[in-house]
């Protein structure tokens, strides 16, 4: 369902207004969800996120990385979710241009990848050695963990409980008081009605 909303853009603030897509499906093992996405015909700005059928209580997910074959395994990224990978020292955080999305480990391990590529090269361009170093280090160990070399946990956690690792290994728990205390919560986008969606 599309639909016209009488928002300004957060980006540009554009008063033209933002368009609202809401998809409704299944994801196996998930549950039904709706996928929003809000965009700005005038700047380009997108926001997807994923919202379950069902209220979700705040959640941890984590799973052991040990072998190539676990990188298929699904995983369901809310805009909310703060994303680990500890013993490589990897960590983002919801933030203003957060979005949800539906991948899988290899995916999340993709996009720590360009994210590291990206600081390597702006590295180079400055002849920072230390932050080169570190960034082929950390190169290097994202693929002995895609070739089942270098075993890793990775963890989900999700105070808005959106967040799920779609596997019999995985394991999940309540987010501690402390961690709920220290989580960002993701982007500011504008709250709509049930009815709306």
């Amino acid at each position: 369902m599309e639909s016209q909303v009488e928002q300004p853009c957060p980006i540009c603030f554009s008063e033209d207004g933002l368009t609202m897509i809401a998809h409704t499906s299944e994801i196996p093992y998930f549950g039904e969800h709706t996928q929003l996405t809000i965009l700005c015909p005038s700047c380009g700005w997108k926001h997807t996120d994923f919202i379950p059928a069902e209220g979700k209580k705040p959640g941890a997910w984590s799973l052991d990385i040990s072998n190539s074959e676990m990188l298929s395994v699904r995983i369901v990224r809310s805009s909310s979710c703060t994303v680990k990978i500890e013993e490589l020292g990897l960590e983002v955080d919801p933030g203003g241009a957060t979005t949800g999305y539906v991948s899988n480990v290899e995916g999340v391990l993709n996009r720590f990848e360009g994210a590291i590529q990206l600081m390597y090269r702006q590295s180079i361009s400055y002849d920072e050695k230390d932050i080169i170093e570190k960034c082929e280090s950390l190169l290097e160990k994202i693929n002995l963990v895609k070739s089942g070399d270098l075993v890793v946990k990775i963890v989900l956690l999700d105070p808005m409980g959106h967040s799920q690792i779609l596997h019999g290994a995985a394991a999940s728990r309540d987010l501690t008081a402390e961690e709920l205390d220290e989580l960002e919560v993701g982007p500011s986008i504008p709250i709509f009605s049930p009815e709306e969606v």
